[in-house]
């Protein structure tokens, strides 16, 4: 089942406490929909669709929800969002902020920037609304090999 990005983004959010930026975020949900689609035979996490900006993956709907925060941490401003219950989707979104829910932003950044990964294919310096097609990120998480 897609969730939608908002639910994932609240509960992505209340397990740092709080404490991720939008940019964080933003990653931690992009890897998370990528592994996902890696072992779940292409099954998008997220409903929407990503796109190449500057820094990044960005979910646009999940981008102008959190913007008003800038750097700082979003707060909980999801009012609407379900909350997630169990699940794959929660299970993965749970284990991909364990993982790297305290890596640095650059780190996060770089880990989007893949060298030939979706992002860098479809990147156009400056661009905006540029779609990262859900194949190519399912692509790139092939690539990488599966760590199961």
């Amino acid at each position: 089942m897609t969730i939608h990005v908002l639910s994932a983004a609240r509960h992505m959010a209340k397990q740092s406490n709080w404490s991720l930026s939008n940019l964080k975020l933003q990653k931690l949900i992009y890897l998370a929909h990528m592994f996902h689609m890696g072992r779940f035979d292409g099954r998008a996490l997220v409903d929407g669709h990503f796109e190449a900006w500057d820094y990044g993956p960005v979910h646009p709907t999940l981008y102008h929800q959190a913007k008003v925060f800038g750097a700082q941490p979003v707060r909980d401003i999801f009012g609407q969002a379900d909350e997630l219950h169990e699940g794959s989707e929660k299970e993965l979104l749970d284990e991909a902020y364990a993982a790297l829910g305290h890596a640095g932003a650059g780190q996060l950044v770089n880990a989007t920037h893949r060298r030939n990964g979706a992002w860098d294919q479809y990147y156009i310096p400056g661009a905006r609304r540029t779609i990262i097609p859900n194949p190519a990120i399912r692509a790139e998480y092939m690539s990488m090999g599966d760590d199961d």
